[in-house]
């Protein structure tokens, strides 16, 4: 059974909610700037309520210091802005030309990406200073991401994730953000020979890949393609550039889909065609028109909307992993809300916060398209989650948790999430990317709500 849409559902009804929300925001926030030892890295997850760190790569210090200007965005409260500006300055450079991670789009767009927003939008004083040396972080951000490139047959290519060359991972289609702010800010990639590379193409055509060979469509290309379903990872031989196989790091096998990064494509996806949408009509991407790519884009976008949309539970929280090995012990486990403090397999919450986020994005594209009765849908479907998680038992009331967003899961294969006493599967803690994505998606129904400008990543 599929998501339960609730088509009565509009923006303005879940503002109580939302209000709510930023009220318990704003004391999370605090605490954890007065208690997390900078010394120690970067918040990731936690563990009986109190953030703790994970070492794998540093891709959520944006998202502790973007929360901040978030916070600000939302409420207008100057400590978050101070807040947010200061740490992005003190802490924020090294994530810039980090040459070593696909994340780029996560950290830096974040904090830097949202101080150059909110400038834009005359939120904050404008600085001419200030605003140069945000443009020029997202600048060096954007071409240091495009450099971390794998050439692959037929004259396409990818940015590679940490695990390396041969690696696509599909949550970097959220890391497309930093090649496509430094594009229109004016900039390129300089290569060998001073061979000028165009951030716009590279973003594009690794959108292209990742559609081509880590979203399915049910064309039969192996035994389990369904369409919509993703694969987290997909590996290439780096000596032909020859496509080799699906494969997971956070999922529970190649063949089955993470949630997670189905939300990814999600949202990645549609964020992309809502920027593609505003280009000029005659603007040509490579050897394409803008309309062809435009369209390969809005498969890939309605196949991974539609699959989530009917493959998680009734209240729009789905579980970990569509294969999770145990979810059979769950009676019925999609055709009632999920179970969160279930004895079997963890939920994701995270999962929901970014996928209700791309699917109301993908309604903004269907609106441009003249498709009123799917965009309608997707939006429905996108508060129906929202409402889900702006409530109990998801939104964490408790100023004894740091966390905001509750029953999020980091890496369920490595056992690395906190299992509570008495619990056999994670539950009841929250990770930064949750959070921030949580209240990310509250600020963009927040503003659809109040009328304001729609709350979108690029310039």
């Amino acid at each position: 059974m599929p998501l339960k849409i609730d088509l009565a559902l509009n923006a303005k009804d879940l503002m109580p909610r939302i209000q709510r929300l930023w009220d318990l925001s704003a004391d999370k926030i605090l605490d954890i700037e007065r208690s997390w030892p900078e010394k120690r890295g970067t918040p990731v997850f936690t563990a009986n309520g109190t953030y703790t760190t994970r070492g794998w790569t540093e891709w959520t210090q944006g998202f502790q210091y973007g929360a901040a200007l978030l916070q600000f965005d939302a409420t207008g409260d100057r400590r978050f802005i101070e807040l947010g500006r200061s740490k992005t300055i003190q802490r924020m450079a090294p994530h810039v030309s980090h040459v070593g991670v696909h994340d780029h789009g996560f950290n830096n767009i974040s904090t830097y990406g949202n101080l150059h927003r909110l400038m834009r939008e005359g939120r904050i004083e404008a600085n001419d200073e200030e605003r140069h040396f945000y443009e020029l972080a997202l600048k060096v951000s954007g071409a240091v991401q495009a450099a971390r490139w794998t050439a692959i047959e037929g004259g396409l290519g990818f940015i590679y994730s940490f695990n390396g060359p041969h690696s696509l991972f599909i949550d970097t289609m959220r890391s497309l953000r930093s090649l496509i702010v430094a594009w229109q800010l004016g900039h390129v990639l300089m290569g060998e020979r001073d061979t000028a590379v165009c951030l716009l193409e590279r973003a594009v055509m690794h959108a292209e890949v990742t559609s081509r060979f880590n979203v399915y469509f049910g064309k039969g290309r192996d035994h389990y393609d369904v369409a919509g379903r993703v694969a987290h990872e997909s590996l290439f031989n780096v000596k032909d550039g020859g496509y080799r196989c699906p494969s997971s790091q956070q999922g529970f096998s190649p063949f089955t889909t993470w949630t997670r990064g189905l939300a990814w494509a999600v949202c990645g996806f549609s964020e992309l065609l809502e920027f593609l949408l505003e280009l000029n009509d005659g603007t040509r991407i490579g050897s394409r028109s803008l309309s062809q790519v435009i369209e390969g884009f809005l498969g890939a976008a309605r196949a991974t909307a539609r699959f989530y949309v009917e493959n998680t539970c009734t209240d729009g929280v789905p579980y970990w992993d569509t294969g999770a090995p145990l979810l059979w012990r769950i009676q019925d486990a999609l055709e009632k809300p999920a179970q969160p403090f279930n004895e079997w397999e963890p939920v994701d919450s995270s999962a929901a916060a970014i996928a209700a986020q791309g699917l109301i994005r993908l309604s903004n594209v269907e609106l441009a398209l003249g498709k009123r009765a799917a965009s309608r849908q997707l939006q429905k479907a996108g508060l129906t989650i929202a409402r889900t998680l702006f409530s109990d038992p998801y939104l964490s009331q408790s100023t004894a948790h740091q966390g905001l967003l509750l029953h999020s899961v980091y890496h369920r294969p490595n056992g690395w999430d906190h299992v509570a006493r008495k619990q056999r599967v994670p539950n009841g803690e929250s990770s930064m990317w949750g959070d921030y994505h949580l209240r990310e998606l509250a600020l963009l129904i927040q503003r659809q709500a109040t009328q304001q400008r729609p709350l979108k990543f690029y310039i």
